[in-house]
């Protein structure tokens, strides 16, 4: 990984020297605009809505629409004067506990790796949190924008996640907001048998982009010039529940039975889950047989080894019919 940022943390009269590296990557497949006919790639230049003509980046400035085709423009030294935090520091405002977070603030992940002499105060700080089950409120300047963001602990190292703003979470403004819907206590009832019929431990890695999967698989098909295989019908979803609670009842069947009683079919999950125990272990190679004793080891030729091995298995019925005798 390459770090992002440099900089320290700093909570009272301590600072701790820190690198960030992104702690998460998009996976989507990427394509490029290209000519159908020839595939090259297609290009965009940056041209002036006025004048027409191509403008370089050293020419090109932020501009801010007030409306009316009228537009401010803004240079370096504007900023320059902006009251922006330092972009080397993370100033820790306080601690919560980290229930108090909607994760609807949540932005962007970043690892945080301590620097040169910092590794004590570093761990320091990541066994205090976790010993007091808090979260600490930071501002930190990342490209050149001052963000809210928490310092929490996860796997043993310190994760900084960027918030959006209080402002910047849109109000939900539906009408069925202002309704008297009524939920009668049977209906709740079985909706909540539902949820305890479905309820398990969290686990990511039973959960896959099947689209990207399917897509990567057309892709590989092209380029080794073999026939792409169609992926399974994906089943659609079911229609409105005329019957609430039908709906609900067979809800609960369709999830009890995904545990292993009978009555229904497995829901998607619990299938994922069966087939990934299903998966088999794979073989350790055979042990070779240990090779038998050369009878030129006892200065005997392999042919009369094996004529003396016959003789001793004819004999030996004939040993257990003296004792026998006897």
């Amino acid at each position: 990984m390459r770090a992002i940022w440099k900089g320290a943390v700093s909570f009272g009269l301590v600072s701790i020297a820190v690198k960030l590296y992104s702690a998460t990557e998009e996976k989507d497949i990427r394509f490029h605009q290209v000519h159908r006919e020839d595939g090259g790639r297609i290009r965009y230049k940056r041209t002036c809505s006025i004048c027409g003509e191509e403008v370089s980046y050293d020419d090109i400035a932020k501009g801010y629409d007030i409306g009316g085709g009228e537009m401010v423009i803004l240079t370096d030294e504007d900023f320059a004067d902006l009251p922006l935090s330092t972009s080397h520091a993370i100033d820790v405002l306080e601690f919560v506990p980290a229930d108090q977070v909607d994760p609807i603030l949540y932005n962007k992940a970043y690892f945080m790796e301590p620097e040169g002499a910092a590794t004590k105060p570093y761990v320091l700080l990541r066994d205090a949190l976790s010993d007091a089950d808090r979260v600490a409120i930071v501002k930190v300047a990342l490209r050149q924008r001052e963000q809210l963001a928490t310092l929490r602990v996860r796997e043993g190292v310190l994760l900084l996640n960027t918030m959006l703003w209080p402002d910047e979470i849109r109000k939900p403004d539906f009408n069925f907001l202002d309704e008297d819907i009524e939920v009668r206590p049977p209906e709740l009832a079985m909706a909540g048998s539902l949820i305890d019929s479905m309820a398990g431990e969290f686990d990511p890695t039973d959960y896959t982009d099947d689209y990207r999967e399917a897509l990567q698989e057309v892709i590989d098909a092209k380029v080794e010039g073999r026939e792409v295989v169609q992926p399974e019908e994906v089943e659609e979803a079911p229609a409105a529940a005329v019957d609430l609670m039908a709906a609900l009842r067979a809800s609960v069947e369709r999830a009890r039975a995904a545990r292993g009683e009978e009555g229904g079919a497995p829901t998607p999950i619990s299938s994922a889950r069966s087939a990934k125990k299903a998966q088999p272990e794979k073989k350790a190679p055979a042990k070779k047989a240990a090779p038998a004793k050369k009878a030129a080891e006892k200065g005997e030729p392999a042919k009369k080894a094996a004529a003396k091995k016959t003789a001793a298995k004819k004999a030996s019925p004939k040993k257990a019919a003296t004792r026998k005798s006897a």
